[in-house]
């Protein structure tokens, strides 16, 4: 589908990667994989043709379409959220002004009998008909699959962007790119704003229903989850492994290895040459041999081995004060803006050197709850912090308190005691921060490595309460590797707001749900929440949260379900039962017919099949089949609706 041969970029006539070729085909699910700055979005940038390279070719079919999520974007503050999702349809919009300018001309023209008038109506019915093919009449309901299946409700859809949070805000771009169906889809860093939920829905999306698909992500579970096949990049070259990430770390330990090897006996081989050379230089009798050794040297094509793994390296904490035994008790503590209730009746106490998640939808109060620990804001109810608790917080601005006019090194050597002194720069060197970058003025440091400065800078400070806001959001794996074993490691207290499952397993033992103003405790770790939850698409999840909603704007009124006697309520859990069925046989069938649909006009693009009026019919039947699969999906969705 997409070819790429002998790719070469520079800056300042250093190569990035040279010499790189390897083809994407249909249905590939691929992991972009490598250290940071090796070349990973520039590579999906010129994929997506928004960057040229040095040389070298980047070639796909006339009619391929590429669909590209970078990880920083912009949204019109203007537009609602379906207008903002319609923009995906904007080819439709245009057809469909074409096709009433038609029409109007027909309507007003009375030279019924003439060529041009006939050509008209010709061109009419063949636009008209394409129009029909491209789904003209129904992407409104597909519109509102897509954004319901990424958490959005009804209510929503009329509201404007700038009212969203950036991880809703993302998700709305997100739709729009999955909306317009591209060949090929280049994601860099999808989930690093989106919560477990929606992690998990793009998860189920792109698995099953996305067409090829290139990925950059330090999110281990969701790659091994989508991806099949990793393409590393590495010492300015590729290496394709045709399996998922987690078979490409044992290979990739294996080459290394080899690596290592070709590079010692190599590294002999060049010694030895040159003590020859060095010994034998001025010695007449031995000038030809001298000679041939060093033009033997300057052949030689040395081999370059990855940098070394530091992620083994353990960061350890100072030991923790010891504080009270229970760090944190929250009693019927609330928080509100206005009419708006972001939590209530919140009780829980946090145990001493208890590791705890707070998990749940954008937007559901999780950073709130915190900055209500941290007496950022005020809050309802009784929150009380434990004798000697001294909080080390890290949070989103982290990164801009930071001190601008001295170097990463000095920012770390002003909070570093002990041993730890003399350790920091293989400290900072696991924080992607070796050699030179050390030496850099905080000041140049763009966005992410200032977060993982700060991140860095927190983890040295003396305390015995941690509380960290989305840490993992700008660290690779093999950082993330580091601040886990060190978090595990710390003899404090630890609170993580993080979507991350892969970075939560085997670290947190306890996880509280945030969802329509209520925080639910879950004894256990992640994966014990989500399989406990049975959530693999978060169904039952967002029924609860809706149900807490109903209940949060109506405080002063019973839900109709706690005025049922045991029979009625029964009989309702039935037939909610039964429409959820419905609705997943439906779906079932929408993504039948689309497929079917677009086996169909693969073969009608063909000059065999465009003269086919067999395919024709067909595809108009199942067109027809279609739409009254979607009337019957949404009128069962409603229904549903109203039942919860």
């Amino acid at each position: 589908m997409i070819s790429v041969e002998q790719l070469k970029v520079e800056f300042n006539a250093t190569p990035l990667f040279e010499d790189v070729s390897y083809v994407i085909n249909k249905k590939d699910r691929i992991a972009l994989v490598g250290k940071n700055g090796a070349g990973k979005s520039t590579m999906l940038k010129i994929l997506a043709g928004l960057q040229v390279p040095t040389s070298g070719t980047v070639s796909l079919p006339r009619d391929t379409t590429v669909g590209y999520l970078p990880q920083i974007m912009k949204l019109a503050d203007t537009h609602t959220v379906m207008q903002e999702a319609e923009l995906a349809f904007g080819h439709v919009f245009e057809q469909q002004a074409a096709l009433e300018q038609m029409n109007n001309e027909l309507a007003s023209r009375t030279d019924y009998d003439s060529d041009e008038y006939h050509k008209l109506i010709e061109r009419f019915t063949q636009e008209n008909e394409r129009f029909l093919m491209m789904g003209g009449t129904n992407f409104q309901a597909e519109i509102e699959r897509t954004l319901m299946g990424l958490g959005f409700r009804r209510e929503d859809f009329n509201r404007s962007t700038s009212e969203f949070s950036g991880g809703w805000r993302m998700r709305i771009e997100l739709a729009k790119l999955l909306l317009r169906r591209p060949h090929v889809l280049l994601l860099d860093e999808p989930t690093n704003h989106l919560d477990i939920e929606s992690i998990q829905w793009l998860e189920t999306f792109l698995s099953t229903r996305a067409n090829a698909v290139v990925l950059v992500s330090h999110d281990r579970a969701f790659i091994n989850n989508v991806t099949t096949r990793t393409i590393e990049i590495s010492c300015g070259k590729i290496y394709d492994y045709r399996v998922a990430y987690d078979q490409f770390v044992e290979l990739r330990k294996e080459r290394r290895e080899q690596q290592l090897r070709a590079y010692e006996n190599q590294q002999k081989q060049i010694q030895d040459t040159e003590d020859f050379i060095e010994r034998f230089r001025y010695k007449a009798t031995k000038a030809v041999q001298v000679q041939s050794r060093i033009k033997q040297l300057e052949k030689i094509d040395r081999i370059e081995v990855d940098e070394e793994d530091n992620s083994a390296l353990k960061l350890k904490f100072p030991p923790a004060p010891r504080s009270g035994s229970y760090p944190v008790i929250c009693e019927e503590v609330a928080k509100s803006y206005g009419n708006h209730i972001v939590f209530k009746h919140v009780n829980l106490t946090i145990n001493r050197g208890e590791k705890v998640a707070f998990v749940g939808k954008n937007g559901e109060g999780k950073s709130t709850l915190v900055k209500c620990i941290m007496s950022e804001i005020p809050f309802e109810g009784k929150l009380t912090l434990g004798h000697n608790v001294q909080i080390g917080y890290f949070a989103q601005n982290q990164a801009q308190m930071l001190e601008e006019n001295i170097t990463v090194f000095d920012t770390i050597d002003q909070v570093a005691v002990g041993d730890t002194r003399q350790r920091i720069r293989d400290i900072l060197g696991a924080f992607m921060f070796g050699g030179e970058a050390s030496d850099k003025k905080v000041k140049v440091l763009s966005g992410g490595e200032r977060t993982r400065l700060a991140m860095i800078k927190l983890l040295l400070e003396p305390v015995n309460f941690l509380i960290l806001d989305e840490p993992t959001n700008h660290l690779d794996m093999r950082s993330k590797d580091v601040l886990k074993d060190a978090i595990r490691d710390f003899d404090g207290t630890v609170i993580i707001v993080s979507h991350d499952r892969e970075f939560l397993d085997r670290l947190v033992t306890k996880v509280y749900e945030f969802g329509g103003g209520i925080v639910t405790e879950h004894l256990g770790g992640i994966y014990d929440f989500l399989q406990k939850k049975k959530i693999e698409n978060l169904n039952q999840l967002n029924t609860s949260v809706t149900e807490n909603r109903i209940e949060k704007e109506n405080p002063t009124e019973q839900t109709p379900s706690s005025k049922m006697s045991y029979e009625e309520q029964k009989e309702l859990n039935k037939k909610q039962k039964k429409l959820e069925k419905q609705i997943t046989d439906c779906e079932k069938q929408i993504e039948e017919a689309e497929s079917a649909i677009a086996i169909l006009e693969d073969q009608m693009a063909t000059p065999e099949g465009a003269s086919d009026l067999k395919l024709y019919e067909k595809h108009q039947q199942i067109k027809h089949q279609l739409d009254e699969i979607v009337e019957e999906w949404e009128r069962v969705s409603d229904e549903y609706e109203k039942i919860k």
